[in-house]
């Protein structure tokens, strides 16, 4: 965790750490450094800085005159950080640059202990701030992340304008107080001595106690040891925190943080624009009148939820990653002994040959070796990538639980966002294939010793025969159904090497009976549509290459929608037909009648949809029903052998399947009606509803097929579709139809 709590430009622990408008944090005094300033007029600044310098004359006649505002010139840190009335100005800025320009030159730069670029003090020539006119503005100022390289400008307020991150401060309080009670008694850690002598300074860089005597001895301040920071030991009663009390200490002791805009105002709401906690002034008079704010409190809460959650993920991915790190190093040691296992096998069959085989025996343990080696130059590598991403990654959560301890909502709040996206970064690092080893503990190496003497100077390794896939791996967590359809994923174990060349999705009938092909492909990912509703479907997957197909997966078990869900199909609808409410409301631009199919298909089971009639004018005739998939979509519902429906007027109904009208039925529909359809492919019947009562007998006997809901309207018309509904349960008594 240390790492993040270090400053990216000095390399130390933070000191009175700022947040950035990118949500990265520095020290204040260190932003003090690379903050950049421009003055109204750039003739004072170094050719070293200027691309292009102005014309001598030009300069001439731009400059001021005398009486400019004093205070223009850089202040040195000590000064800037001392107070009094310099402390503003030092705020505001320190440096000049040509940012007005449109680009800032780094080449005359330094660089801090981590290697961040920190632009030298430039002063301004003699008279300079004399020169600049009475009344003008002040300098703009800006300040570069050193990490993300985005620039920000600084207001007057410099950089006071900037929010103190208090609850930062306050972890790396308590994490240097936590690492002064655990070296309580620091011992020199290179003393020869026993017991060694007590430790008289640590460096940052290094993480060794030295005793006096060994730093001179093994630290010397020279070389490349000179830049390394010297600080006393934790135990030192001189030491950042050696004094406190513990963590509980430091954040029950810590003043509530006040507005920054109302120095005399707690913060009490957080604005959801911004990001940022305000306080009641805030909304009163300030720019955030208008904006969405919430409570402090709720909002405190919901974050730490999130940032919560988004550790959950890290940490399973850490755990995978230790395990990970168990399979490499037991990989390592298998590549050991079958390397040895390989060895001796070749030394035995080299042996047994004649003299001429020497030279050739010599190669081919070479072959073996560099194989070998190469698989534990890529284990290793592997193990110190991954090693080093765990590092980071767990550094990372034990900051974070330390952020999540913290009770101060608008200090947490100051950085929960940027924090949560550090984490979701930080997840998806860990890549699909990264936690899978790049070779595998086998030599696909075998020595044929069969060939004649004339044959011996040819000899060499072949690759063994190419094996059978193993068996794939269901991801049960992204097999789902929707509706009709079924959505099933796989993958392939971990250490797989024999190739794959694709896969065999393989699916039963819904009722248990045979499997049958449904996918042949290499993506791992398939999607099924039109299978029966309420139904439970077995689904299984092999993989197949040039040598074979391997075995089945275990069998997963899917389970449809009990009700269907659908809507009015656009794709197929006649050109004339107007489709609104997605797609659930239909109308026609016609006088004449025209058909538009739903975009679910049935063949077994019950199933029931509704009607309802928005607009009904000059009692046309609509047709409710079923029909194929082929059906004249120009002309009335009904009026072909594609079609079973009802057609109704405003005072009685009709049933007609290829032109034949029969079942003449009193009471129509109007407007606000409600037409029910029942479709019973278990008893192969169709029926009717208005307004809840049976319409009539069972329009419909003896169907069987493929069926899709359909309507038939003119321009009169106008009806909602209402689906995903429970087949009726109660029926009441049906019209008797007029003979």
């Amino acid at each position: 965790m240390e790492e993040e709590l270090k400053c990216p430009v000095c390399g130390s622990l933070f000191r009175e750490p700022i947040i950035l408008p990118c949500s990265h944090n520095v020290c204040l005094p260190c932003a003090r450094t690379i903050a950049v300033q421009t003055p109204e007029s750039e003739q004072h600044l170094p050719a070293l800085l200027h691309p292009r310098s102005p014309a001598p004359a030009a300069a001439a006649a731009a400059a001021p005159g005398p009486g400019a505002a004093a205070g223009s010139t850089a202040c040195p840190d000590s000064e800037c950080a001392a107070g009094g009335g310099g402390g503003d100005h030092a705020d505001k800025l320190s440096l000049h640059s040509e940012t007005d320009s449109g680009y800032g030159s780094y080449t005359p730069s330094l660089k801090s202990p981590n290697g961040v670029r920190v632009l030298p003090l430039v002063p301004a020539p003699p008279g300079a701030a004399a020169a600049s006119p009475r009344g003008a503005g002040p300098a703009s100022s800006s300040l570069t992340c050193p990490q993300c390289h985005r620039s920000a400008s600084l207001d007057q307020r410099g950089l006071r304008g900037f929010q103190r991150n208090r609850l930062l401060e306050a972890i790396v309080q308590r994490y240097q107080q936590g690492r002064a009670a655990a070296a309580a008694a620091a011992k020199c850690q290179l003393c020869d001595r026993s017991p060694p002598e007590p430790a008289a300074v640590l460096c940052e860089q290094c993480e060794v106690l030295y005793c006096a005597a060994c730093q001179l001895r093994c630290h010397p301040a020279r070389g490349p040891f000179a830049k390394h920071r010297l600080v006393p030991p934790p135990s030192h009663p001189g030491a950042p925190g050696g004094g406190g009390d513990g963590g509980k200490g430091a954040g029950g002791g810590r003043k509530l943080p006040t507005c920054a805009e109302h120095d005399l105002e707690n913060y009490s709401m957080y604005c959801v624009s911004c990001r940022s906690p305000v306080c009641y002034q805030c909304l009163e008079e300030g720019k955030h009148g208008k904006h969405d704010v919430k409570p402090l409190g709720a909002m405190w809460k919901q974050h730490k939820a999130q940032l919560s959650q988004a550790l959950n993920g890290v940490s399973d991915k850490a755990k995978e990653a230790k395990e990970f790190l168990v399979q490499l190093k037991n990989l390592l040691q298998q590549i050991q002994e079958n390397g040895l296992d390989y060895e001796a096998c070749l030394v035995a069959q080299c042996d047994a040959l004649v003299d001429a085989l020497t030279r050739q025996k010599a190669k081919l343990l070479t072959k073996v070796t560099k194989e070998r080696e190469h698989k534990l130059k890529v284990v290793w590598d592997q193990i110190n990538h991954c090693t080093l991403k765990l590092r980071q990654s767990t550094g990372l959560m034990e900051y974070c639980l330390e952020v999540i301890k913290e009770n101060d909502p608008s200090g947490f709040l100051q950085i929960s966002d940027a924090l949560i996206k550090r984490v979701q970064v930080s997840q998806e690092q860990w890549v699909k294939g990264a936690l899978e080893p790049k070779v595998s503990a086998e030599f696909d190496l075998t020595l044929d010793s069969e060939p004649l003497l004339q044959s011996i100077h040819q000899l060499d390794f072949i690759q063994m025969k190419c094996r059978v896939p193993p068996v794939p791996l269901l991801q049960l967590e992204n097999c789902c159904t929707r509706n009709n359809s079924v959505t099933l994923a796989w993958r392939m174990p971990p250490l797989t090497h024999n190739p794959v060349e694709g896969y065999i999705l393989e699916l039963d009938d819904g009722d248990g009976g045979q499997f049958r092909e449904v996918y042949v492909g290499k993506e791992t990912l398939c999607t099924i549509d039109g299978l029966h509703f309420n139904s439970t479907y077995n689904a299984r997957v092999k993989a197949f290459n040039s040598s074979g197909v391997g075995p089945y997966s275990k069998m997963v078990i899917l389970q449809t929608s009990d009700v269907a869900w659908f809507t009015f199909d656009p794709s197929s609808a006649h050109r004339d037909i107007v489709l609104s409410n997605d797609n659930q409301t239909a109308t026609c631009n016609s006088y004449d009648d025209r058909v538009v199919l739903g975009t679910a298909a049935f063949s077994k089971g019950v199933h029931y949809w509704e009607l309802h009639v928005d607009r009904y004018d000059n009692h046309p005739d609509p047709a409710f029903g079923i029909a194929r998939i082929n059906v004249i979509k120009d002309m009335m519902l009904g009026k072909d052998d594609k079609a079973w429906a009802m057609y109704v007027d405003n005072n009685r109904s009709w049933f007609m399947h290829c032109n034949s009208h029969t079942n003449r039925t009193e009471g129509g529909v109007s407007k606000g009606a409600t037409v029910g359809v029942l479709l019973d492919l278990n008893k192969h019947s169709l029926t009717f509803y208005i307004n809840g009562q049976q319409q009539g007998p069972p329009a419909f006997e003896n169907i069987e097929g493929v069926f899709m809901p359909a309507l038939s309207l003119n321009r009169n018309v106008q009806v909602t579709l209402r689906t995903g509904l429970e087949v009726p349960q109660c029926v009441k008594q049906p019209k008797l139809p007029n003979s």
